[in-house]
């Protein structure tokens, strides 16, 4: 009885299914802190804004507040489409937490911070210097801040601006750009539509550039660029786009997907968090756009996503040095 029990439970597949926030749940951006993942979302019109989750084992995520709500002094416009707040990074750096976001019902781009993530938020310090769309926040090792954002910032030969990413220090403590934005890249595809949703990484001497092209529909995907300096001009990942399902056909079951954050766990293995929608009675994404996750493996220098298919799949088995905390695992 009771041998065959145990030898049951080690038999029990601990898998991540995908997606892993089902529903609602757009532009995912993820961190790392004591042990946990925290993962925040677009909340878009809705009020409370921006849902926090957390997990240990990046299978089970639990909500633990809102990021924005009527105590730090949120408010949003309904049923309009420049009424909502999108794409937020969240950052963690020497036991704070950071999030920088869009509000277009307010000021733009602000940022708002807390030592517990469940909650209080800070108010929000408006980022008046900022301008565009998709601004995230990136601390370096050594404590130094940088913010990156889109915009018509890249000079074509005839003198026309084209869209891409900018960089620029920033001040964490005075919450205030300091020197003078630089273009750092454009995007992997010659002229691809919307270059946008940056996130930059240091590892191994490089920085590592993941941005958003393509558009958030159908020929949404996610590319990779990397650079010795941060203030590049960044090299393209000759094997862009890492991960998209555009090649797939309107008929793949998972579509429109992108907008990538990367996690490092304790032990150094890679996962990203990505939004995507599921087809449903052909290509009707009736639950929009939820999140999902995938491994990532750095090979010669770049990463891979979703090793071995190079798409998202329905479930990946979940790391075995993380912390199961699921206690009522049904059999595979």
């Amino acid at each position: 009885g009771q041998n065959s029990s145990v030898d049951f439970a080690k038999n029990i597949k601990k898998l991540i299914k995908n997606p892993i926030l089902p529903g609602f749940y757009p532009d995912p951006s993820i961190c790392k802190a004591d042990g946990c993942f925290y993962l925040i979302c677009s909340s878009f019109e809705l009020h409370p804004g921006i849902p926090i989750f957390r997990s240990r084992d990046l299978a089970h995520w639990e909500q633990i507040g809102n990021v924005m709500t009527k105590e730090n002094g949120f408010h949003v416009k309904a049923n309009t489409f420049t009424g909502g707040v999108m794409a937020p990074t969240i950052r963690y750096y020497d036991g704070t937490f950071y999030i920088i976001n869009t509000n277009f019902s307010d000021r733009g781009n602000y940022i708002v911070t807390a030592e517990d993530p469940a909650g209080p938020w800070s108010e929000p310090y408006w980022l008046d210097d900022v301008p565009g769309i998709d601004a995230s926040l990136f601390i370096d090792d050594d404590g130094s801040a940088y913010i990156l954002g889109t915009g018509n910032v890249v000079k074509r030969a005839d003198g026309s601006m084209d869209r891409g990413i900018w960089l620029c220090e920033f001040d964490l403590k005075a919450m205030k750009l300091t020197g003078e934005p630089t273009a750092i890249w454009d995007s992997a595809l010659r002229n691809a539509a919307s270059p946008e949703a940056p996130h930059l990484y240091h590892k191994d001497g490089y920085y590592y550039l993941m941005i958003a092209e393509g558009g958030t529909e159908h020929y949404h995907s996610v590319t990779v660029a990397r650079s010795r300096e941060i203030k590049g001009w960044y090299e393209g990942f000759p094997g862009n786009p890492v991960m998209t399902h555009r090649q797939m056909g309107y008929d793949s079951e998972i579509a429109n997907v992108g907008h990538a954050d990367l996690v490092e766990t304790d032990t150094g293995k890679w996962y990203a968090v990505m939004l995507a929608s599921r087809t449903i009675g052909g290509y009707y994404k009736n639950l929009g756009r939820e999140t999902y996750l995938c491994p990532v493996k750095w090979e010669r220098g770049w990463p891979v996503f979703s090793p071995g298919t190079g798409k998202l799949e329905w479930e990946y088995e979940a790391d075995p040095d993380l912390p199961w905390t699921d206690e009522t695992m049904e059999e595979e």
